[in-house]
């Protein structure tokens, strides 16, 4: 009599091994081209109107996971997955470990190079309760977007460097990461003054952390869920405490 056998291997990351599809270079040169047109849209209207604002960052997320679903209809679902308790205590694990370790290391930077404040926490500082609220809500399809812009093309570079390039999974996923935390450290260059060395170092340094949530995981949600905490964390501190806003 045959005794079925359950399953405990651990979910790997979609696309590059051809499960659950295969996404071609040229695909995911579109979904790469759909998170720049994403992120320049977020940044293309200067001071909007709060209607303008939450169209951008509704649109941010949403620009990326139409092409994802155009590249692999069958399975763009695939960076996403269920919830559950254990993954809640990741995201505020993650969290608390990006909040300590960038503060750390902005308090570093700043003791030999000049630093920019995050302009969204000087913001946050000065509004009203109403305002405040509607703000971090605004953050949340924000950020979402700001995961997805980055592990996407992280899922993108290891998908061409294993599938065209033959390059070992462990070589082309460190290449991947580091690479597109260097990406999202740039993208940050106008928020806080063209600041490389911030930008590159502490916002750098807080991306590397932020995907280590989804490679450990493979749930976008994770990751989005840890950078929502760390941000509304790092915001509503200086207004708790009414201190300085934060330089991370």
């Amino acid at each position: 009599m045959a005794t079925a056998v359950a399953t405990t291997a651990k979910p790997d990351y979609p696309f590059y091994a051809g499960i659950p599809a295969a996404i071609s270079g040229r695909r995911w040169l579109v979904v790469i081209a759909a998170c720049a047109v994403a992120f320049v849209q977020l940044i293309a209207v200067p001071n909007p109107t709060p209607l303008v604002h939450w169209i951008q960052v509704i649109a941010f997320p949403v620009i990326p996971l139409a092409a994802l679903a155009w590249a692999a209809p069958r399975g763009w679902t695939a960076v996403f997955r269920r919830v559950r308790p254990r993954d809640v205590l990741l995201m505020i694990g993650f969290a608390i470990l990006n909040v300590v370790v960038t503060a750390g290391i902005a308090i570093a930077v700043s003791q030999v190079a000049d630093t920019a404040a995050n302009p969204a926490g000087e913001a946050i500082q000065g509004m009203g309760n109403g305002d405040r609220v509607m703000t971090l809500l605004a953050t949340i399809p924000q950020l979402i977007g700001e995961e997805l812009i980055t592990i996407l093309p992280l899922l993108a570079i290891l998908s061409v460097l294993v599938r065209k390039l033959c390059w070992s999974r462990r070589a082309a996923l460190l290449t991947a990461w580091v690479a597109t935390a260097v990406m999202f450290g740039a993208l940050h260059l106008p928020t806080y003054d063209w600041n490389i060395v911030q930008c590159l170092v502490v916002i750098g340094s807080a991306r590397l952390i932020l995907s280590l949530a989804y490679m450990v995981t493979k749930n976008v949600w994770v990751s989005a869920g840890a950078h929502i905490i760390n941000d509304w964390v790092l915001f509503l501190s200086p207004v708790v405490l009414g201190g300085a806003a934060l330089i991370v």
